[in-house]
């Protein structure tokens, strides 16, 4: 709790930018029933909104929460408001099958607030659901997901926002192709601003032109009106803004194997035991079992011919919204592996995608390494540098990002800054954003905190194991 006479129910001291988003929205709310925190990627709209939250259901103003979420980051929602809410809250994740999601929500009852959290693909499957239980409030995050009028998450969540008394939308990309995508994140916030008719919309604020009449045209005599509409329930903030922010940002962003993938994970790491124990315990053994964890964590497993096979998509899979969300946003991304299976199978998911990126890994060296770097430097159309640590780590300038992804860690602490510095270097005169994505429950999380505490990860490990402990376990 923060001591202060504008203080909110979070365990944590928010900049300056996070309170006034804050009262921002507390005041919509109250007022209208629907605002928009419109706060780029790092400068915190997550735990804004925990205190929002908290704020309304310490003046006895909701119940039942309903956030909607990518499904990458539900496990973030849990995350963050374990960490960072000062209330009694019961929080559950919609997962699994269609009955026991029904199961779960027929079941979240009690006196703290009831907090549920679904993904977009899932909301039209449980709206019946959903309705019967009738949220107080409705948080869209990454509310750009919901830009077309016609998809049927956007039209349940037209549906369910009728029955909430209190609506928040969360993006940094409200327009991410064209101005009429606010219409149906708007319909959803606040249908006052807009109306509920998407032609209607569409006839004031555009001419419809080319061949066919198919192409929509924002009509300069309504730009001024438009821009304003928007801002009736908004707050805006950028990172270049938040002068109260550090000059970077760290990021974790969890995310859950498989099951099939934790299963395979957990005979790994007593197969890996039983290695260390039946051999000498050096720092070079330990380090090598941790590899073969770590390689499993981002996909990756090597079957008895000795080649890869991918085992889980779940870091694949949060990675791939996240280049999204860049492209949409109009951001260049760095992105950097430790394994070469990643960052092939990474190069396959961006070319799949049709997205222009630069690579350089241990087999690319000299001249071409040099190209590599600059046309993701210079070149707008290569918005994706992909890096293998041990080949990108150094030497290397790739300002031309803001955003460095960590798809897997290299434990070794000099190499983790040094790339790092890739960003965040002299030339650079913006604020940088670190994303870590990490498997729950493995080594991602004891190779995080070490880096983080500076630890040294291979004499932690080497003792556990000398002490008769599984040094892969907690």
């Amino acid at each position: 709790m923060i001591a202060q006479q504008n203080s909110l129910p979070i365990r944590a001291s928010p900049y300056k930018h996070q309170r006034d988003a804050a009262a921002f929205a507390l005041k919509h709310l109250k007022t209208g029933g629907g605002a928009a925190l419109l706060m780029e990627m790092g400068t915190g709209k997550t735990i804004t909104s925990i205190a929002v939250v908290g704020q309304l259901r310490n003046e006895g103003l909701i119940q039942r929460l309903l956030v909607i979420c990518p499904v990458s980051v539900m496990g973030v929602w849990r995350d963050e408001f374990a960490k960072f809410a000062a209330y009694d809250y019961s929080l559950a994740l919609l997962e699994g099958t269609t009955t026991k999601r029904a199961d779960v929500i027929r079941h979240m009852k009690g006196r703290a607030l009831q907090v549920l959290v679904l993904n977009y693909e899932s909301v039209w499957r449980l709206e019946k659901e959903l309705a019967a239980w009738n949220p107080d409030m409705i948080v869209c995050d990454e509310g750009h997901k919901i830009k077309n009028h016609q998809a049927k998450a956007s039209k349940a969540l037209h549906r369910l926002s009728e029955l909430a008394r209190y609506r928040l939308l969360l993006t940094g990309t409200l327009i991410t192709n064209k101005p009429l995508d606010v219409f149906s994140q708007y319909k959803f916030a606040d249908i006052s601003v807009f109306g509920k008719s998407f032609y209607e919309f569409r006839s004031h604020f555009f001419d419809m032109v080319g061949y066919g009449f198919y192409t929509p045209v924002l009509k300069k005599s309504r730009e001024a009106e438009l821009t304003e509409r928007i801002h009736s329930i908004a707050y805006r903030i950028t990172k270049a803004e938040c002068l109260d922010l550090p000059p970077y940002t760290d990021v974790v962003q969890k995310v859950d194997l498989e099951p099939s993938a934790q299963r395979l994970y957990r005979q790994l790491i007593r197969d890996c035991y039983a290695e260390l124990a039946g051999g000498t315990v050096t720092v070079t053994n330990v380090l090598a079992q941790l590899t073969r964890l770590a390689q499993l964590t981002g996909g990756f497993l090597k079957n008895d011919q000795g080649v890869y096979e991918q085992v889980s998509t779940a870091k694949m899979d949060a990675l791939s919204e996240l280049v999204d969300s860049a492209q949409e946003d109009g951001r260049k991304l760095v992105v950097i592996t430790l394994h070469r299976p990643e960052i092939d199978a990474i190069s396959r998911m961006l070319d799949q995608k049709g997205i222009r990126h630069a690579i350089v890994h241990g087999g690319i060296t000299g001249e071409e390494r040099t190209k590599q770097v600059w046309a993701f430097q210079n070149d707008p159309d290569v918005t994706v540098f992909l890096g293998q640590i041990a080949a990108a780590g150094t030497g290397l300038t790739l300002t031309a990002a803001t955003t460095m992804i960590f798809y897997s860690l290299d434990y070794n602490m000099s190499n983790y800054e040094q790339t790092r510095g890739r960003i965040h270097r002299i030339s650079q005169n913006r604020r940088t954003t670190y994303i870590h994505l990490a498997a729950r429950n493995t080594v991602d999380e004891k190779v995080l905190k070490a880096l983080h505490e500076k630890a040294d990860l291979a004499k932690a490990l080497v003792d556990d194991c000398r002490a008769g402990r599984n040094p892969f376990t907690e």
